[in-house]
């Protein structure tokens, strides 16, 4: 034990060594210092003298990441197994079965298999339960279970799994598994083209900018960029993306730090490939920072039309830092601005609330800026669209369903019970299948507690320790059933957002993902409203005016 942990408190002197040398911490010498030798021998005390007997390993892992959740859930520590992940989202490239995989506590769920990769060769598809890969059972299985289906190219692994209740097996080929940062462009008609980029990762610009020449060398005079969803990733790839559409040498986005030398100006280092031809990029709540860029800035430049709802409002940026023993720090190192000078930053990290959450910046609290061209835009709560959906923002009650995957779960029933679409494009649901939702939520337990709830039961807990309770207990409840039926009432008035949701991940079990964009293109509102603005020059130039 002893030689053990000398190993381990080296690391914490190294690390003032460090901080020592670093400028932004010269003021804090001593404290730092102070309290690295205060947590060093707090830690040896444990590991030495404890009762029963400590991993000194999850100890430390604990305590740095209670740490980090002082500061913001981008700011992370990265284990070697991290670090992996993270080269992962950055390159899009890794070894495994080709799915997307969710890992709870003890199941690991098929959520989507790659069209043609192993997984979907091997017949597994989203729904499918994976109970034992190899002679590994997942529900006693202490790490993470998803690092079982990884392994070499041409590997293969034999997977036990659930489909309905019934159990198979089969056996999966691993292979080198290539995501595309864009994984679909076509023309929606004779002249407008359509890409969706779903990934800032180091594919990104290259991508685009190979699906954009296509798109026009096949008569596209108009495009549609799709950033829906997109959760964002490599800052330069944001401005290279951007760099497409507008002049070398524009100004795209500023990040500002307290340490100086994190303060850039990224400007467009390359010729674009059109300047002119009209665009509109969709977004939603789920586009999120590099996506933020992208849109922020070409907003701001007044080089497209911006549609859809308002964005997730992350303005923040990241920068890895490596450790020791391979491991890596992801810590927020400066707030970036779009052309204009906003920071379209969301939630306020540094002002929580009593439960410690992150407040939203409150609206009185926007300041204005000016696009190029004279017109009004806000900071502090992500991009808002030039033309908005309230529908495509999700709303409480959807955001509740969604978490427990209860639409997801919903589309793997209704594609067994349904096997045989004939055409997946005249695809509809209808208000018998919103019924049966409905039905299917309350069979499932489906219980969704409202802020409003939370702060009735906070009042009534009070008044039962003030002996006040029987006083009010009668409004109390009538209170309760009235919420009861305003749930009730809220399922109904989110019925077209749900039912949207819902044939998305029903369509994506028949035809892949690659099917639902083709699917978008005939039926989603969002595409069709950006059709018509781009058909029209005098609508298109009005909202850029």
């Amino acid at each position: 034990m002893k030689n053990k942990f000398k190993k381990l408190i080296v690391i914490p002197v190294l690390s003032v060594t460090i901080f020592f040398t670093g400028t932004a911490f010269q003021n804090d010498f001593f404290e730092i210092a102070k309290q690295i030798e205060i947590f060093t021998t707090l830690f040896k005390e444990i590991n030495m003298n404890y009762v029963d007997e400590t991993n000194p390993a999850d100890l430390m892992d604990t305590a740095i990441k209670s740490m980090l959740k002082d500061l913001d859930p981008y700011t992370n520590f990265y284990n070697e197994q991290d670090v992996e992940a993270e080269r992962i989202r950055r390159t899009g490239d890794y070894t495994g079965i080709g799915a997307k995989v969710r890992t709870l506590k003890d199941r690991l769920v098929i959520v989507e298999p790659y069209k043609e990769y192993p997984a979907d060769k091997a017949g597994l598809k989203a729904g499918d339960e994976i109970i034992k890969v190899e002679d590994v059972v997942i529900s006693t299985y202490k790490d993470d279970a998803g690092d079982l289906l990884k392994g070499t190219p041409n590997s293969s692994v034999e997977v036990t799994y659930l489909r309905q209740g019934k159990e198979y097996k089969t056996t999966i080929k691993r292979s080198e598994i290539e995501i595309d940062a864009v994984p679909h462009f076509s023309m929606i008609n004779d002249k407008t083209g359509y890409i969706v980029l779903s990934a800032f990762n180091n594919k990104a610009s290259l991508q685009t900018a190979y699906a954009l020449k296509d798109l026009k060398a096949q008569g596209a005079q108009r495009i549609i960029l799709d950033l829906r969803n997109n959760p964002g990733g490599l800052l330069h790839e944001a401005v290279n993306v951007v760099n497409l559409f507008v002049p070398k040498g524009q100004l795209v986005v500023t990040t500002k730090s307290k340490v100086k030398k994190y303060n850039r100006t990224y400007y467009t280092q390359k010729d674009p490939i059109d300047t002119e031809i009209p665009l509109v990029v969709l977004i939603n709540g789920s586009s999120a920072s590099a996506s933020e860029i992208v849109s922020g800035s070409l907003q701001d430049l007044d080089r497209a039309v911006i549609l859809g709802s308002r964005s997730f409002g992350k303005g923040l940026v990241q920068r890895p830092k490596p450790l020791t023993y391979g491991t890596q720090l992801k810590i927020t190192i400066s707030r970036y601005y779009t052309p204009s000078g906003r920071c379209i930053q969301a939630l306020d990290y540094w002002n929580r609330d009593d439960d410690g959450n992150a407040v939203k910046i409150d609206s009185k609290e926007y300041h204005e800026f000016k696009t190029k061209n004279g017109r009004p835009v806000f900071d502090g709560g992500g991009v808002l669209p030039d033309e908005t959906f309230e529908i495509t923002k999700n709303s409480a009650i959807t955001n509740a369903i969604l978490n427990d995957f209860l639409i997801f779960d919903y589309a793997t029933d209704y594609y067994y019970k349904h096997p045989n679409i004939k055409d997946i494009n005249e695809f509809e649901l209808k208000d018998s299948d919103f019924k049966d939702f409905k039905t299917y939520l309350s069979t499932n337990n489906f219980s969704f507690i409202t802020e409003t709830e939370k702060a009735l039961n906070s009042v009534y807990e009070q008044a039962k320790k003030e002996a006040l309770d029987d006083n009010i207990k009668n409004d109390y409840n009538t209170l309760l059933s009235n919420l009861k039926n305003s749930k009730e009432l809220a399922l109904n008035e989110n019925k077209e957002q749900i039912l949207s949701l819902l044939t998305d991940e029903i369509v994506k079990r028949y035809v892949y993902r690659e099917g639902l964009y083709d699917y978008y293109k005939i039926h989603n509102t969002e595409i069709k409203k950006a059709t018509e603005i781009l058909a029209n020059p005098i609508k298109y130039r009005d909202y850029l005016r």
